[in-house]
């Protein structure tokens, strides 16, 4: 049995808070943004925002990349497709307004605070966890891809090669771009 100390949370509070913090994003930048005024524009304190995220930068990480249908593993009935959709989300949740914002500034927090790095990474392991390694087991078993890849692997190449292409050619970021980087992970990880 669980025991709740205190008062719960209230997720009214938690959600005007990570609203707040999108559109001041938006509007501010990753720099301009303080705690202040995301309390001030989500009608709570600074204190209540502490209690539930350690920093600005935990707060901004889960405003701006919430787990939800991006950590959500597709099944298409294809490897490519699969890969393709996983590449697809993850361009979409890395190009929103709030994550242009943003990333230089977490990016840069994160290189500089290896805990907060590890701490951010970590709000994504579930997904190492939960399906993805069962995901690459079942595609070599069935001899689709090569024994060995890991889910770290694999988030890493999608991952890198979205940010990689966000920073260098945002402009081009199209479907058919999405084919031919699905195409190509997809070669890298094939039996």
């Amino acid at each position: 049995m669980t025991v709740e100390i205190g008062r719960p949370r209230d997720q009214r509070i938690d959600a005007a808070v990570l609203a707040a913090t999108v559109e001041l994003l938006g509007e501010t930048g990753y720099a301009g943004l303080s705690v202040d005024a995301i309390a001030r524009r989500a009608g709570t304190s600074k204190p209540a925002i502490y209690r539930r995220w350690p920093s600005k930068a935990h707060l901004v990480h889960e405003a701006v990349f919430p787990l939800g249908e991006a950590t959500e593993l597709p099944d298409t009935g294809s490897v490519t497709g699969d890969v393709r959709e996983m590449v697809r989300r993850t361009l979409a949740v890395l190009t929103t307004p709030a994550a242009r914002a943003a990333l230089p500034g977490i990016v840069g927090e994160a290189a500089a605070d290896p805990t907060l790095h590890a701490a951010l990474l970590e709000r994504f392991e579930h997904l190492l966890s939960r399906g993805l390694t069962d995901w690459l087991h079942r595609a070599a078993a069935r001899g689709e891809v090569r024994p060995g890849v890991t889910a770290a692997d694999l988030l890493d190449a999608i991952a890198g090669i979205v940010f990689l292409a966000l920073i260098t050619h945002a402009d081009t970021l199209d479907d058919a771009w999405v084919d031919r980087t699905a195409e190509l992970i997809t070669r890298g990880i094939s039996a």
